[in-house]
């Protein structure tokens, strides 16, 4: 069966951002191209090492000798993106991310796909007849500027979280915390 692509060339929008309270949020990449939107869920650590990722590409390409690419170093103001999510229906929970660098359209390239159970039976019967269990994918290209926005959003979004304790560096919760290292 062929895999379903949700494509984004040139979106209106692409971020990250979360539902819930720090300790219960749900990470959410959501893609928008005019009334078409995508929202697929992340864990924390993926969204963190998603936008890490993309800044070292984007820092590689500043250094390439005879770069033909105008890479911005920090994020443009008019890319700059604070508002919520749109409204949320998740397509799928997020497993393999690959990233990568298109030269020939100057874009990032972002590749998400379902989080599958490796455990599951061999039952071909899972797919269900109106494709509702299609094999599929999130494939979002977004250009130099766009990426470093991103990028910044989404370390904010992960940083907004509950703080670590200074001593063993696990989060507090709002209830409190119990330390698992010893007084000095």
């Amino acid at each position: 069966m062929p895999t379903r692509v949700h494509e984004f060339a040139w979106p209106d929008r692409v971020v990250v951002g979360t539902i819930g309270l720090p300790g219960a949020r749900t990470f959410y990449l959501q893609v928008r191209a005019g009334t078409q939107i995508v929202s697929v869920a992340l864990e924390k650590q993926q969204s963190a090492l998603l936008a890490e990722k993309i800044d070292e590409i984007l820092d590689q390409l500043i250094t390439v000798e005879g770069n033909p690419f105008s890479v911005p170093t920090s994020t443009p103001i008019e890319l700059v993106d604070n508002d919520q999510l749109e409204a949320v229906q998740e397509q799928f929970r997020t497993g393999a991310i690959s990233l990568g660098w298109d030269p020939t359209t100057a874009q990032v390239v972002i590749e998400a796909h379902p989080l599958t159970d490796v455990d599951g039976d061999d039952n071909d019967e899972s797919l269900d007849e109106d494709g509702a269990n299609e094999p599929e994918m999130l494939l979002v290209r977004m250009p130099v500027g766009t990426a470093r926005a991103f990028a910044k959003r989404t370390r904010e979004i992960v940083g907004a979280g509950r703080p670590a304790c200074p001593r063993c560096g696990y989060p507090i919760d709002a209830d409190g915390h119990i330390c698992t290292l010893p007084e000095v």
